[in-house]
């Protein structure tokens, strides 16, 4: 019998009292029985609107029916098929706003929660008989060619999965010491283990993908020097790491730093477990954050876990216009964390030390809308006031690093610095080289960066068929 309830079955979570005081991930995921009681709210509808929704075209009705089927195995290998890292993208991707979008279930109450029971199937799946399947053959006709992926974020890894599975030699070249780009340096452990990214990984090691980390391209090697030595065709997708400012005063003063400097710190250097690890990070009492993103509510949301007593968000727009998932706002929201709305920093003031102690503020009100259809904020006149803080961290932004852009001959970059590609394919103004993800768009999500290597993996399959 179909569960006809217009809501989803909740996931077991931890409590924000206890949460707000440890990294260990927030949410414990379904049991099974919770994730057969919401499988069965799936109408399994024949023209499938979700997968519509999906930028990496997972066949949702059929993994879920397998799961109503208690077919957990078969349920993660049909996900497989053409999604690279399952467990990650059911913890991260922002579903409300993609599939469950799209699902006939949320016209009368809730969609389908089809984010968590991806988890689900990704957490409790085996996938021995998917590497085997996948494995290339040994007489495969396109065995001998290699292609070079740079960066191992989620478009870089998505890219050499597909490529992998169609029998290319693939080596993904990482800058970092430890793959897994945006996954392991930005999204807290609370968010997303470590160990899931890794897990995610080794199963593409196991499709025969190599990775070489610490490799800085553009120093190191340069996309010249990878074709010198044999590749057939390289795919760029090294993201946007250069995080953005806002210009005001007081901005070099110690106790500012961007997002993207906390939350490695934090997360790759493992700030979150010192004193087991030799990497802390002082953050003081009192820490504000300017932003109104997912990076923002993960920068606060560490923040607090590491021992601040006071700790604000401050975003120029309003509730309504923020673009952090509801999810995540309403988590940090529970944690008690404070939300400044409406209003804009203007200048941070140090202390004799050089230190920050506190942010300037302005108020703001929405005017008319802007490019991105949000109502532009603008300032009220004679609204200043004053918030103590120690640590000032900047979440409004980053952009794509040129380095390599600016040592490839022949790419064509765009006005923000990150590499002109074709939308459809990923490829690029250079013969052989394809991009994507947000070195290409800017910062966007890990699913959409996804759908953009599955692209290019395609492209790059045809083009080397063509040669």
């Amino acid at each position: 019998m179909p569960n006809l309830s217009e809501n989803k079955v909740k996931i077991p979570e931890q409590k924000p009292s206890e949460r707000k005081n440890n990294f260990d991930e927030v949410s414990f995921g379904y049991t099974y029985e919770q994730a057969k009681e919401e499988a069965e709210r799936c109408l399994q509808c024949k023209n499938k609107p979700c997968v519509q929704g999906c930028p990496v075209n997972v066949q949702i009705p059929e993994f879920i029916n397998l799961i109503k089927e208690e077919k957990i195995d078969q349920a993660y290998t049909k996900i497989l098929e053409t999604n690279s890292l399952p467990a990650v993208c059911g913890r991260v991707c922002p579903q409300e706003n993609q599939c469950e979008k799209f699902c006939v279930r949320g016209r009368k109450g809730e969609p389908v929660a089809i984010g968590r029971l991806e988890r689900y199937a990704s957490d409790n799946g085996t996938q021995n008989s998917e590497i085997e399947s996948h494995r290339p053959a040994a007489n495969s006709e396109v065995l001998p060619h290699k292609v070079a992926i740079v960066g191992s974020g989620p478009a870089g890894l998505t890219c050499a999965g597909d490529l992998a599975k169609m029998g290319y030699k693939v080596t993904v070249f990482e800058a970092f010491h430890v793959p897994g780009g945006v996954m392991v340096y930005g999204i807290p452990e609370f968010r997303l283990p470590k160990k899931i990214v890794q897990k995610e990984i080794n199963n593409l090691k196991s499709l025969g993908v190599k990775i070489e980390t610490n490799m800085v391209m553009g120093r190191i090697l340069n996309i010249d020097d990878l074709f010198e030595t044999g590749y057939a065709a390289v795919f760029i997708g090294s993201g946007a790491g250069l995080p953005m400012f806002m210009k005001i005063p007081g901005e070099n003063l110690n106790g500012v730093m961007s997002a993207n400097e906390f939350l490695t710190r934090v997360n790759l250097m493992k700030a979150y477990m010192f004193p087991e690890t030799d990497s802390p990070v002082k953050i003081g009492k009192r820490v504000a954050v300017v932003g109104g993103g997912n990076v923002a509510m993960d920068a606060a949301r560490c923040a607090l876990r590491l021992g601040a007593e006071n700790v604000s968000v401050i975003y120029r727009r309003s509730e309504k216009e923020m673009p952090a998932r509801h999810e995540e706002y309403e988590h940090a929201k529970e944690e008690g964390i404070e939300f400044r709305f409406l209003t804009n920093p203007v200048k941070i003031i140090g202390n004799q030390e050089g230190w920050a102690a506190g942010i300037e503020c302005i108020e703001m009100e929405l005017g008319e809308p802007d490019s991105t259809g949000r109502r532009k904020p603008v300032e009220k006149q004679d609204s200043n006031y004053l918030i103590d803080v120690d640590t000032v961290i900047m979440a409004i932004g980053t952009t794509p690093n040129s380095l390599i852009s600016d040592t490839t001959k022949g790419i064509e970059k765009t006005q923000k610095g990150g590499i002109f590609a074709d939308e459809e394919t990923g490829r690029t103004s250079r013969e052989g080289v394809y991009a994507g993800g947000d070195i290409v768009t800017g910062a966007a999500t890990v699913i959409q960066a996804m759908g953009a290597g599955k692209k290019a993996a395609k492209a790059i399959d045809e083009y080397i068929k063509s040669k």
